[in-house]
């Protein structure tokens, strides 16, 4: 689930004109890594002893165990920017030849996004314990907007 998030993250990253090639080849390169540098998710209310991949790009994947009924695990894909990442990549032949750099360099300084989800896992089905908070940037916008009136009044 790990690697389809960054496969999904590097497509729109791609279409968006920030990279250039095959997904599958950026994949290769750990051009995941870059954007999303955090695990998928994580359980909730365990002991998060879970044992680390030592694959670059992927030491902080902390779900290793199969899923079970009545666990809670988050779902949290991300996008970031960050400066000393992007550097890095730059400086990488592997890496660098997939980063339209002109483009990149219009995102350094926005730092990221990350919207959680969490989850139990029934027999069932899952359960989506955040399916009704806010999702689109106007909705995120609209509920900001009344927080902030809410502690100023």
């Amino acid at each position: 689930m790990h690697l389809l998030a960054e496969r999904i993250i590097l497509t729109h990253l791609r279409d968006a004109g920030l990279l250039k090639g095959d997904v599958e080849e950026m994949m290769k390169a750990r051009m995941g890594s870059i954007f999303m540098p955090h695990g998928l998710g994580h359980f909730m209310g365990l002991d998060d002893a879970e044992p680390r991949s030592d694959l670059l790009g992927l030491k902080s994947l902390r779900t290793t165990r199969t899923l079970q009924e009545r666990m809670v695990i988050t779902i949290e894909p991300g996008c970031y920017f960050i400066n000393t990442l992007l550097d890095a990549a730059l400086n990488n032949p592997e890496q660098k030849k997939f980063i339209v750099e002109e483009k990149l360099n219009e995102y350094r300084g926005f730092g990221g996004v990350r919207i959680e989800d969490d989850v139990v896992i029934w027999a069932s089905g899952n359960e989506c314990l955040s399916k009704d908070l806010p999702r689109t940037v106007e909705e995120i916008e609209q509920f900001m907007t009344k927080k902030y009136l809410n502690e100023v009044n």
